[in-house]
């Protein structure tokens, strides 16, 4: 992937449930990509943020994340997280995100907290 880039797909994994995988780099340019995940997301009433392959996020990409955040409040969504590495799990405690989105280190620990079994 070039820098710059950024690739973003929603996959339900239950009822009310989705999962927004984010590939590369967030920044100021991802917002409308970012909006647009998070509408095909916003009929679930919990929205997963995917990480694993997260590039590079910069101060706007987490203005984005802070937007994000404050819609799915407004919408009685719960929005959680995982696959952050250490370096941007600091950055969401340095900016207290990781108070309003619940960080998780694997998709498996996310599932099962929701009490959500895969096959």
């Amino acid at each position: 992937m070039t820098p710059g880039k950024l690739s973003l797909a929603v996959r339900s994994v239950a009822q009310h449930i989705s999962i927004i995988d984010i590939h590369g780099d967030v920044t100021g340019a991802a917002d409308s990509a970012l909006t647009d995940a998070y509408t095909s997301a916003s009929t679930s009433s919990t929205i997963i943020l995917n990480f694993t392959a997260l590039e590079y996020m910069n101060s706007s990409g987490i203005g984005l994340l802070v937007t994000l955040l404050i819609r799915a409040q407004r919408q009685g969504q719960r929005l959680l997280a995982f696959g952050l590495t250490e370096h941007y799990r600091d950055i969401f405690e340095l900016t207290r995100l990781n108070e309003a989105i619940t960080l998780f280190n694997i998709e498996s620990d996310v599932l099962e907290s929701l009490n959500i079994s895969r096959i």
